[in-house]
């Protein structure tokens, strides 16, 4: 199965030296972290408020209490492994192919899986720091914690992700934009591209061959040389580096 689109990404890549992989939610479901938008994503679920309304950051400010309890419950996946389209795309970085990883999870499962040049446009759950003190904190402290985390010194202690009405670190994005821009391969891959402003950094690439990797249509024409309607881990794990 995918034997053809396996065989034409293949030709893609060998003919490549430069690519950027630009990752979404569809990358970590199959490691079986579930992703907000898809038929059975958390906004088809049932809370009081709407994950929307509970991961802002006035929600977070204004009731922490129900924001942690949403977060550690549906947001910190820390038992999730590295799929094979992590572990492909970490090969080929190390075979000196891939520039970096651009993704928009906060799961941790690129560097988990070996990549060590990743852009996380929106944070990672692996970082939380004190609003009072700035002392870091890993995700075990979290998770583990009852109720809301606090510091040792008395402050909230808040993740180092992007909630909404929060803007994307300037260093990261910039950073990002920077190595699609060099590129001569983008492969995009797990994303509907829906989610603004993330969704316009592909707008920096003027390589060779776009790619995507999305088992569903994205909401974005890219004008891709190649598009692959199928689960990411099944076609990244037929390539040889």
């Amino acid at each position: 199965m995918y034997e053809k689109e396996i065989e034409e990404l293949q030709k893609i890549i060998d003919d490549s030296s430069r690519i950027v992989f630009f990752g979404g939610a569809g990358v970590s479901t199959e490691s079986g972290i579930p992703d907000f938008r898809s038929a059975d994503g958390l906004y088809h679920q049932e809370y009081k408020y709407s994950p929307e309304q509970i991961i802002s950051h006035s929600f977070f400010l204004r009731y922490p209490e129900a924001f942690y309890e949403f977060y550690k419950d549906k947001m910190m996946y820390l038992d999730a492994k590295p799929n094979p389209a992590h572990l492909k795309l970490a090969e080929l970085e190390r075979a000196g192919r891939l520039l970096a990883v651009v993704t928009q999870n906060i799961d941790g499962l690129h560097q988990q899986a070996g990549s060590k040049k990743v852009y996380e446009l929106h944070g990672s759950i692996h970082r939380n720091y004190c609003m009072k003190c700035g002392k870091f904190y890993d995700a075990d402290f979290i998770k583990n914690s009852d109720g809301v985390p606090h510091c040792e010194c008395g402050g909230i202690v808040k993740p180092d992700v992007v909630l909404y009405e929060e803007g994307l670190d300037q260093n990261v994005t910039q950073r990002a934009v920077m190595a699609i821009s060099m590129a001569d391969t983008l492969i995009i891959g797990g994303t509907s591209l829906v989610v603004y402003p993330a969704a316009g950094f592909v707008d920096y690439f003027h390589g060779k061959h776009l790619v995507v990797i999305n088992k569903s249509e994205t909401g974005k024409n890219v004008n891709a040389k190649l598009t692959i309607n199928a689960p990411i881990g099944e076609i990244m794990k037929g390539i040889r580096v």
